[in-house]
């Protein structure tokens, strides 16, 4: 079986991102608290090095738009289909994911969208996943089975409830 690797956020994009948002916004930081002041965060996905937030971490909410980026990098065209979406980040540099392997915010039961891109930046297909009790062997048979379609060239994993991007997976 392929390995698949959760890519975050490429830290070209968080840098400008710390800036100036996808949606042409400035950041605004601030200090997650368990109290929910001023964000109900803390234990919220981050983007940039693939954990939960945890008290104390300096972050921000901001706009990123994930295939936009992979098209300035490969000259893709992906039109109507480019959108931006709200994503947590450390509002500073921060590590690598800590996990070199294995599948980020993996919560049995949680639903997904598995969406598919080909070479140009257009959805080819794309489905609902509900993530089993054994995660990493789910993720895994989702995208064989994307990738089994020669057209595609990444995937998007986004949370079902809020259209969330989770994290990309290109093709090995």
């Amino acid at each position: 079986m392929t390995t698949y690797t959760p890519l975050p956020i490429p830290p070209s994009a968080l840098k400008e991102l710390r800036d100036i948002d996808d949606s042409g916004r400035p950041v605004r930081p601030y200090i997650a608290r368990e109290d929910g002041v001023p964000l109900d965060c803390v234990g919220s996905p981050l983007r940039c090095c693939l954990r939960a937030i945890e008290p104390g971490d300096r972050v921000a909410l901001v706009s990123y738009a994930p295939l936009r980026r992979w098209a300035s990098e490969t000259w893709a065209q992906p039109g109507a289909y480019d959108e931006a979406g709200p994503v947590f980040i450390h509002a500073d540099a921060c590590e690598e994911p800590r996990e070199p392997r294995g599948y980020p915010f993996a919560r049995p039961g949680a639903l997904r969208t598995i969406r598919r891109y080909n070479h140009d930046g257009q959805i080819v297909g794309g489905r609902l996943f509900e993530i089993p009790d054994d995660a990493g062997a789910g993720f895994d048979r989702a995208f064989e089975e994307a990738f089994a379609d020669p057209e595609v060239a990444l995937v998007h994993v986004r949370a079902l409830e809020y259209g969330c991007f989770q994290f990309e997976v290109r093709r090995p």
